[in-house]
């Protein structure tokens, strides 16, 4: 007896430190009005406390924890929290017993009956309505233009600086002023340059020398043609002397003299460290700037037709200017696409850039606007790329006889092998369901619709919240009626279900689509299934 006494000790002193009630307000409401369901624990206030979370009132809806309460006596807690409950179709439900954990000890709640009545209307003053069909609506190209937006931008960007660098008149630096100079100014300026230069002051006289006859010969070059830059000082005296004997330089033989001179000093400097005195070197410069003076204006006029070849050929240099550019914008521009994607490529892959590029209706799924529900009685939660459409099935007359209610949803038109199906059944009689029958039909479905060679495979399957069901799954040949071309597909059937009711899931994609065998990942992970109907 003492044994007896020390055995029960233990769970009548717990029993006693924690009592859990649970009450309703109403036992019977109209379509869519709320239920007060209170769940009431009163524990040692140390105890931790969890209440039931989520959509653990089905057939009811939870609509919302409308408060929670908390009372403290001495070392004792009251905690109640208040349920706001509803349905939108009519009958006679059952609420489950609710689990309420205390310090992981599991409580639970009595079950309650509850009928929901239709509302009553009167149809002389409110018509009655069919209800309205199903609508398909257009495809929404919302992201397809934000997409083409985001081109658009990326594109103007580039064209933007592609212009601002490339194409654009950019204001002219000093240098390309100078260098647009006729030859004449061109050269007056750089030897009034000279003049202010710091060479004779450094002592760098052949930096000088070298800058006064490289300044002289650019320009009898470029005014008077003739290849002065590669001639040696005979050699260009001789040039020029020929050029005065022929008529074409009305110049001077005392100024050629005087150039020539200049030329040999210089000559002396460069090759031989000859050091002029400073008044010398000035008056060189002085003398050039004469000689660049008369060769000027010893030059014959030039005739309009030579004006006009000049014209020209500074238009023609222009548009070769402007196609250069072009050309230069349009190469960087193909570079910068090309090291893109081939940077593209070899990060992400071949397939994913040219998915991301052309598309790819499975990606598109992954990609897109996920969606949320719950499917059919009892129901099935799923999260779906697309939201699924009640079918309208009309059942076999052997099956009639024996199903009360059966609901399908399956997602809408998709380019390509995927599809996603759930199906809620529930039976006249509460009967044990037989999956093998059942995943038999739905075998019999698929090889209905052309799917061949077919290998089976059955496996347990858990939902999130831990609800068992049969997982029939594996591949097989498909050849599309309309295009006649053959695919591998795979496929999967999930199967819950309890006494008098069925619900399942039906998946199938086609083999080998890596954006499909995500979709089916990420789906599997947020399914779960009510099974108390």
């Amino acid at each position: 007896m003492i044994l007896l006494c020390l055995l029960l000790l233990p769970s009548h002193g717990f029993s006693q430190a924690s009592k859990v009630t649970a009450v309703i307000d109403t036992t019977g409401i109209k379509i869519g009005e709320q239920i007060e369901y209170t769940i009431t624990v009163e524990t040692d206030s140390l105890n931790v406390v969890h209440f039931p979370e989520g959509q653990t009132f089905s057939p009811l809806e939870s609509v919302e924890a409308i408060m929670q309460d908390t009372v403290k006596i001495n070392n004792r807690v009251i905690l109640q929290q208040i349920y706001a409950l509803t349905q939108f179709d009519s009958g006679s439900y059952t609420i489950p017993p609710q689990r309420i954990a205390i310090n992981e000890q599991p409580f639970f709640t009595d079950s309650f009956n509850i009928k929901v009545a239709d509302v009553v209307v009167d149809t002389t003053k409110q018509k009655m309505y069919d209800i309205k069909p199903l609508i398909e609506v257009d495809k929404s190209y919302a992201k397809i233009w934000m997409i083409l937006l985001w081109v658009f931008l990326a594109l103007l960007i580039v064209g933007g600086l592609v212009y601002w660098f490339f194409l654009r008149k950019k204001p002219l630096t000093e240098e390309e002023k100078e260098a647009l100079l006729p030859p004449y100014d061109r050269a007056l300026l750089e030897l009034k340059k000279l003049e202010n230069s710091r060479y004779l002051i450094q002592d760098e006289y052949k930096k000088y020398y070298s800058e006064l006859t490289d300044i002289v010969r650019s320009y009898l070059e470029e005014d008077v043609h003739v290849t002065a830059l590669e001639s040696t000082t005979a050699q260009l005296i001789s040039k020029l002397e020929m050029l005065k004997d022929a008529g074409q330089l009305d110049l001077e033989h005392e100024t050629i003299v005087q150039f020539q001179k200049i030329l040999q000093t210089a000559d002396l400097v460069k090759f031989a460290k000859s050091r002029p005195s400073t008044s010398v070197a000035e008056e060189d410069r002085k003398m050039v700037e004469q000689i660049v003076v008369k060769t000027h204006d010893a030059l014959p006029e030039p005739t309009e037709e030579e004006l006009m070849l000049t014209e020209e050929y500074q238009l023609e240099l222009a548009k070769k200017k402007q196609r250069y550019r072009i050309i230069l914008a349009a190469a960087i521009f193909a570079g910068l696409v090309v090291i893109g994607g081939v940077s593209s490529v070899l990060y992400f892959g071949f397939k994913e850039v040219k998915d991301t590029v052309f598309g790819h209706p499975t990606k598109d799924l992954l990609e897109g606007e996920w969606v949320a529900s719950s499917y059919g009685y009892p129901p099935i939660e799923i999260e779906t790329p697309q939201v699924l459409i009640r079918q309208e099935v009309e059942l076999p007359k052997e099956a009639a006889e024996v199903i009360k209610s059966h609901q399908t949803f399956m997602n809408g038109k998709v380019d390509g092998l995927f599809s996603v199906s759930t199906n809620s059944t529930t039976y006249k009689e509460a009967v044990d369901p037989n999956f093998e029958a059942v995943v038999e039909a739905n075998l019999a479905q698929f090889e209905s619709m052309g799917v061949r060679n077919m290998l089976t495979k059955t496996d347990e399957f858990n939902t999130k919240s831990g609800v068992a069901g049969l997982k029939t799954y594996g591949s097989g040949s498909f050849e599309n009626p309309v295009t006649k071309k053959s695919a591998k597909i795979e496929y999967m059937i999930l199967c819950f279900g309890g006494k008098g009711f069925v619900q399942q899931v039906i998946i199938y994609h086609e083999r080998g689509d890596a954006y499909a065998e995500q979709i089916v990942k990420r789906m599997l992970e947020t399914l779960d299934v009510k099974t108390q109907v």
